[in-house]
């Protein structure tokens, strides 16, 4: 048996062909990615309630092993706002944030997360991302794209805005105290999106954001504007992390488990929506949901051994890096080793970085991310996925990242649902001079026949919709129910039916006895005929009744007093594979 080692070993995908220019992009992307990762691995330690070295080795194993197993080739892996918010929101009630058993509980957390999905790709449920249609994620990432820009206010503008507050409260802080703006923060945030932009517009090859970082670094150094008040990284930890076993006895497990399971779901909706939207953007490779487990999972357990925060895939980070140029996962892989090279010898080179060009580099980054032309186009063409859309926007905005992502995809299942449950339905007429059938609603010219009704249920027919399917055939037969001979059920779209399904079909059959109607059913499917078999349905429907198509159903009906006395064709014989399209 041939195994397919790309399959597991996504890397052997793309390495064969790599070659300088593709490096040159991946290099040129991992410079600007590592240089945004430092102070946000730092600041995301800070707020899951670690020390900001624990934020660092998040950008280590967990990076190097999605550049191997993973199948995203330009999301961006590491410390994130809302993994670190659900670590410190569960794990400070256990223990004191920054305290030596609250590390622990923390890299155990990590571990625990790192298992489950692992498990869950072994288990190949990678399918569920299947829930997080187009206008959910439209919606999702344009309201991140908000939330993050929100959170760059206080660098952008150069004073303190309270953690605790709400997006809105937020906001209106922020125009509450605009007379408080540190003006020298201001322009330098300002003039970085402007050389960014402008750079971009000259060639898009430039590493705008890195030479923007350069320059922010050089400025401030020199005219030593960080005693006038610019806000810098400040001195960083140097050194690499020590092997570290957590602490995985059974009660600290129950201990932390609520928190694993919050962090894990929450990480991978996160996580598999990133890749999904990267994916639809570059349309040049293709995300295994399982396997995209797997590349996660690996990377969270070996960073646990490595005192690494709780890791997923940034918003912020993976916009750098696909605007950046990335073309492969060995960005991520680039990354890895200049983070572990930055914490062994370049720490020092960070300190006068200001925190205000990075949000310019943020800020920038997740413009993209705001979708108004997906909005206008499902507003156009498909209201239902537009409202979808317009919720999980507000959702996300109004409820957090985490709940709005949640109630996205409770809303993509209730949908799935609704849909499945109330499938298409029509009734045709004749189109003149031919022998089709089309659904009248949809052929102003397809002609009607008076005493017959011809019915076309388009789906299968089971528990979740054979009530729909009796209601609807009902209220037709009594609207019409005094000058009605017979019921045509074209099955051609039926292509499976359950017991309940079969049940429906047989109370129907009963219904229209009682109302003196003849059902005559067309085009049955081979699944569903052998059913009809197996139960007794075919004889109590009689064979007479059954048919190839529709039109072989109404000629028997009109000529039906020349069909007495003879033994009507048993048209069921042959499998029929004729298609009835509106």
């Amino acid at each position: 048996m041939h195994m397919d080692f790309k399959q597991y070993l996504p890397i052997l995908e793309w390495l064969p062909s790599y070659n300088k220019k593709t490096f040159k992009a991946d290099f040129i992307a991992a410079l600007t990615v590592a240089v945004l990762l430092v102070p946000q691995g730092m600041a995301y330690a800070l707020l899951a309630g670690m020390p900001p070295i624990y934020g660092l080795y998040g950008g280590l194993f967990p990076l190097l092993l999605f550049g191997l197993l993973g199948t995203s080739r330009r999301m961006s892996i590491g410390p994130v706002a809302v993994s670190a918010l659900l670590v410190l929101a569960g794990i400070s009630q256990i223990a004191e944030p920054f305290s030596p058993a609250y590390i622990s509980f923390v890299l155990l957390t990590g571990l625990l997360i790192g298992f489950f999905q692992i498990a869950l790709s072994i288990i190949r449920l990678g399918f569920l991302v299947n829930f997080l249609s187009h206008p959910i994620v439209a919606g999702f990432t344009s309201a991140a794209a908000i939330i993050i820009s929100v959170s760059q206010l206080s660098y952008l503008l150069g004073f303190s805005i309270p953690r605790e507050l709400s997006l809105v409260e937020k906001i209106e802080f922020a125009f509450t105290n605009i007379g408080q703006t540190h003006l020298p923060t201001f322009l330098l945030c300002m003039s970085g999106m402007g050389l960014i932009f402008l750079l971009k517009k000259i060639n898009k090859a430039i590493p705008g954001a890195l030479i923007a970082v350069v320059s922010g670094i050089l400025l401030v150094w020199q005219l030593r504007l960080d005693q006038q008040g610019i806000d810098i990284v400040g001195a960083v930890p140097a050194g690499l992390p020590s092997f570290r076993l957590p602490d995985w006895s059974i009660e600290n497990i129950k201990l932390v488990f609520p928190t694993v399971l919050t962090v894990t779901i929450i990480g991978i909706v996160e996580s598999l929506g990133i890749a999904k939207v990267l994916e639809a953007r570059s349309q040049d490779h293709k995300v295994d949901a399982n396997q995209e487990l797997m590349a996660l999972g690996m990377g969270k357990v070996l960073g646990a051994f490595f005192q690494a925060i709780p890791t997923s895939g940034s918003f912020s980070r993976s916009a750098v890096n696909y605007e950046a140029g990335a073309k492969t996962g060995m960005s991520s892989i680039i990354t890895s080793v200049l983070i572990a090279i930055s914490l062994l010898f370049l720490t020092q080179l960070f300190y006068y970085l200001p925190t205000a060009v990075l949000a310019g580099i943020i800020l920038l980054s997740v413009m993209g991310l705001f979708d108004y032309k997906e909005a206008i186009h499902l507003w156009k063409t498909h209201k239902g996925d537009f409202a979808m859309m317009i919720f999980t926007f507000f959702a996300t905005l109004v409820l957090d990242i985490e709940y709005g992502v949640l109630a996205g995809v409770v809303l993509s299942i209730l949908m799935v649902l609704f849909r499945i449950a109330t499938p298409h339905i029509a009734v045709l007429g004749k189109i003149p001079d031919t022998r089709f059938y089309r659904n009248v609603s949809r052929f102003p010219n397809a002609e009607q026949m008076d005493r017959i009704v011809i019915f076309r249920f388009d789906a299968q027919l089971f528990f979740g919709n054979s009530q729909y399917f009796k209601d609807t055939i009902e209220g037709i037969v009594n609207e019409q129910k005094d000058r009605l001979e017979v019921f045509v059920l074209n099955a051609l779209s039926i292509t499976s039916m359950d017991s309940t399904g079969l049940h429906a079909l047989e109370e129907i059959h009963q219904f229209l006895e009682k109302n003196e109607v003849e059902l005559y059913i067309t085009g049955v499917r081979g699944p569903v005929r052998d059913l009809f078999h197996k139960s007794g349905f075919m004889d109590m429907l009689g064979k007479e009744n059954q048919f190839m198509d529709v039109h072989q159903a109404v000629e028997f009906y009109r000529n039906k007093d020349a069909f007495k006395g003879r033994k009507y064709q048993n048209v069921l014989q042959t499998n029929v594979e004729e298609e009835e399209e509106d």
